[in-house]
């Protein structure tokens, strides 16, 4: 789960700005394509189940929720305001901003602890059991040595180091 050098460097730079909108940064998704770029952030912040919803004038709920369309925004127009002074990407890009969603891309080891014991989709860079992608439920995320233990179909346990994995995300089940 490592970040590319440019993604790294666009990652320090826009986090500021995120929270200074009072949201936490959960990951971004940089993808160069010719003259025209991508920049995803995703944003997110804990939901307060314990206390009751307010909304704003506009009857959205802007507190005890997830992520909102205000938060949305207000992310958009402070990073957007940041890259244009900073101007760290050459070109044309296009800037989107959401929530990681129910089937959230995980971007850092650490954020996997909260989702032990549910499915999770894994591709990996090199090969683990013949298999560079599958599906599996989390079992066990070890911070200190980073890897992590997944069950698959067959409920055979697989150890995986993080530095291995390309990308992952949750896997929605209602």
């Amino acid at each position: 789960m490592k970040l590319s050098n440019k993604t790294q460097a666009l990652q320090d730079l826009i986090a500021p700005a995120v929270q200074a909108c009072n949201v936490d940064l959960w990951g971004i998704d940089f993808v160069p394509q010719g003259k025209r770029s991508l920049l995803r952030i995703y944003i997110d912040k804990a939901n307060q189940n314990n206390t009751q919803p307010v909304m704003n004038e506009e009857g959205e709920l802007v507190e005890g929720q997830g992520i909102g369309v205000q938060d949305c925004v207000r992310v958009t127009q402070q990073v957007g305001a940041m890259l244009d002074v900073h101007d760290p990407i050459s070109g044309e890009y296009s800037l989107e901003v959401s929530s990681p969603g129910w089937d959230r891309p995980f971007f850092q080891l650490s954020q996997m602890p909260a989702y032990i014991g549910q499915q999770i989709a894994l591709r990996l860079i090199s090969a683990v059991d013949n298999r560079r992608k599958f599906q599996a439920k989390l079992i066990a995320v070890d911070l200190e040595t980073e890897m992590i233990q997944v069950e698959v179909d067959n409920q055979q346990i697989l150890e995986i180091d993080s530095h291995n994995i390309d990308k992952s995300n949750l896997i929605y089940q209602d």
